[in-house]
């Protein structure tokens, strides 16, 4: 649709726009009606679940236990709800967010099929005009994104796919009814968190399987099992505390972590540790020791360990150290969470090839071309992750102030106060943006704490009049200084990560995430907002008692 289309489409009126139906999205929804707000809800998809609605591969699975990857304002809902699994699959998620806007009446006002093309500032009453690739506008005081972090996939740049014969798929875009690679040749493109997981299934039906790896990654087997009803009572009647626990944590997770250095305890004792965390299973190996990420001989430690368990896993010992993650500090790319998956490369029928030894220089119409080598293959799998965490912004023609676009405020990299706002766009709210805790967390304890912390500052305006709530430029200058030196403090700058856009050709290298931890980083927000929320301007807008006197003056017949 044209702009002169969209700008001659009828405008509905609210005051809160939230784009995004995932976690972020039906939270703020619940929340801000519950204040007696008027809220619409866009979404590009055509059901609720966001991340969980799009990547729908084979063995996606949550790498956060199912008892802390849940809302927590219903202790109802808490109640309610029966997780089938310690790590919950891709399915049971959906299921569950389909339960939760059904079971709080949400989706009507939720548009579904709605993709937002651009949101622009009006200036004179600073309001919000949102419209969607459907032709429709809303406008709004308020506006808050919640697109996700990862939710803009990314394919890689590589001649030749639109000649190839067979079927090609990306991990985040799986067709509803899935895939059947019954007696297929099957290449996957990527060893991330989506490749490790899809692999093992993909391996278990294909006729054989070719693996191109461009960066070993490392992984820690999510030990994953049905929970009894002894199990369940028992993490339901925990769940308060728990929760309690995660907010004021580094991660966000419930199992604790170790005060002390990997270099201050005998070699027996931090095998022993590494073990115990081990077994755990997923994220809590990060919490092993307190110095993982901050001195690299305490991080090798943990690199050394991992590399013999993957020497330990896979029978033959080339493929063994192609596995092995080289070059960047343990944990500085996200530790993956998997079921099988290095056992997977001891079939017969599964190949793994090195890119960085042999290229992989294009597609051709019959499969992949690797070095001078063509391999034939009957469909291609693209594990290649997403532009992760303004993707989704940068795709949405933002402009604030001026009629500056969030594109150029956001050239040079990210910049925002607290991961929350940006200067230059009053009325805007980010959940879970750059410079939060965000990925570097479980993601439901921070879009928790993000929405509420939105909300209350929505209810501060509204108390006292204002019509401009906007993030100084002094503060966000701050901000992002304080995230840059604590990212600066960490191993976490040493790897290319999709945590710095390295994934992504041009994108300005800048870590993303706030590396400080959710507690210290929820103690932060919380003083903002005691301090009368410090660091923003509250004020009412140019013209705004003229236009109050205009409202209730008399109508004239």
């Amino acid at each position: 649709m044209t702009q002169d289309a969209q700008q001659q489409a009828p405008q509905q009126e609210v005051d809160v726009v939230v784009v995004g139906a995932g976690f972020a999205g039906l939270h703020a929804l619940h929340e801000l009606r519950g204040r007696g707000l008027s809220v619409r809800v866009l979404e590009a998809g055509h059901g609720v679940g966001g991340t969980w609605y799009w990547n729908r591969y084979p063995g996606a699975r949550c790498d956060v236990e199912s008892t802390d990857y849940q809302f927590s304002f219903s202790e109802d809902l808490v109640r309610e709800w029966r997780w089938s699994e310690r790590y919950p699959r891709q399915e049971e998620l959906l299921r569950y967010l389909d339960h939760v806007a059904d079971r709080f009446d949400l989706r009507r006002d939720i548009s579904l099929g709605r993709r937002v093309v651009s949101a622009v500032l009006e200036e004179e009453d600073v309001t919000w005009t949102v419209a969607t690739e459907q032709g429709e506008r809303w406008r709004a005081r308020w506006l808050i994104m919640a697109t996700g972090c990862l939710s803009v996939p990314r394919l890689p740049l590589v001649p030749g796919l639109e000649d190839f014969r067979g079927d090609w798929y990306h991990t985040a875009s799986w067709p509803a009814d899935g895939v059947d690679f019954t007696g297929e040749r099957v290449a996957v493109v990527g060893t991330g968190s989506s490749g490790i997981q899809s692999i093992p299934l993909i391996a278990e039906q294909a006729a054989g399987l070719l693996v191109l790896q461009r960066t070993a990654n490392y992984s820690v087997p999510a030990f994953n099992h049905e929970l009894g009803e002894e199990e369940l009572e028992r993490l339901q009647q925990d769940f308060a505390a728990r929760r309690e626990f995660t907010r004021s944590s580094a991660l966000g997770l419930a199992a604790p972590a170790d005060p002390r250095s990997a270099l201050a305890v005998s070699e027996e004792e931090r095998r022993t540790q590494y073990e115990t965390r081990w077994r755990m299973g997923g994220l809590p190996m990060i919490g092993a020791f307190a110095d993982l990420m901050v001195d690299r001989a305490a991080n090798e430690t943990a690199a050394a360990f991992f590399h013999d368990k993957i020497r330990a896993k896979v029978d033959d010992p080339e493929t063994a150290e192609k596995l092995l993650p080289r070059g960047y500090p343990w944990g500085a790319k996200r530790v993956c969470v998997d079921s099988g998956y290095y056992e997977t490369f001891n079939r017969s029928d599964v190949t793994l090839i090195d890119l960085n030894e042999q290229p992989l220089r294009g597609i051709t119409p019959r499969g992949v071309l690797v070095g001078e080598t063509e391999h034939e293959v009957d469909a291609i799998v693209f594990a290649t992750g997403f532009d992760a965490m303004t993707g989704a912004l940068m795709a949405i023609d933002i402009r604030g102030r001026d009629g500056r676009s969030l594109r150029q405020a956001w050239s040079a990299g990210p910049k925002t106060y607290l991961g929350l706002a940006v200067a230059g766009f009053p009325g805007l709210f980010t959940v879970t943006g750059p410079g939060s805790p965000s990925v570097l967390s479980n993601m439901v304890v921070s879009i928790e704490q993000h929405v509420e912390w939105i909300a209350d500052a929505i209810s501060w305006s509204r108390e006292r009049g204002t019509e401009v709530f906007e993030a100084t430029q002094e503060a966000q200058e701050a901000w992002v200084e304080h995230v840059n030196a604590v990212a600066d403090s960490t191993l976490f700058t040493e790897a290319n990560s999709w945590y710095l856009g390295a994934n992504v050709p041009g994108k300005p290298r800048v870590f993303m995430p706030y590396a400080g931890g959710v507690g210290a980083y929820r103690q932060k927000c919380d003083e903002v907002a005691a301090a009368g929320y410090e660091g923003f301007r509250a004020v009412p807008a140019p013209g705004a008692e003229r236009r109050r006197a205009d409202r209730s003056a008399p109508v004239v017949a």
